[in-house]
């Protein structure tokens, strides 16, 4: 009699039902979470009620407009350049870097020009640096 040799079968693993569980998993994790944005800063701006300006007699006020030109006591400038506006403010302040200084930006100006002027009067040495701002409607 002859006998058959065993045949010895190959172990493997199979993924597929594993696979199918993760699945699920991920897909009822994201149906289930809610994605709440606690990065994003709700901000309430306080109004500026005012306070009366100290008449000085000299003053440089940098005007800001909607686009970014600059002006510097009513002159405009040819460019919006770092270097010009720096040089423009040393003139005008005729070394006198304890003059008050005036920045008075449009509502709608990007952020960057009035942070340029801020960063080059600083950097000139002005310590009294203001914001002028309008006063509301309805209050005095």
């Amino acid at each position: 009699m002859k006998f058959r040799k065993p045949q010895v079968e190959e172990i493997s693993i199979n993924l597929t039902p594993m696979i199918d569980c993760l699945l699920f998993l991920v897909v009822f994790l994201l149906v289930s979470t809610s994605f709440n944005k606690y990065s994003r800063l709700n901000l309430v701006l306080p109004q500026a009620t005012g306070v009366p300006e100290v008449q000085r007699q000299r003053k440089i006020e940098i005007g800001v407009d909607l686009k970014g030109a600059y002006t510097v006591n009513g002159k405009s400038l040819a460019s919006d350049s770092e270097d010009e506006l720096r040089a423009v403010i040393e003139m005008a302040s005729h070394g006198d870097h304890t003059l008050p200084l005036v920045i008075a930006a449009d509502g709608r100006a990007t952020h960057q020009s009035v942070v340029k002027v801020m960063d080059v009067s600083g950097k000139l040495g002005f310590i009294n640096i203001n914001i002028s701002t309008r006063i509301p409607m309805g209050s005095k």
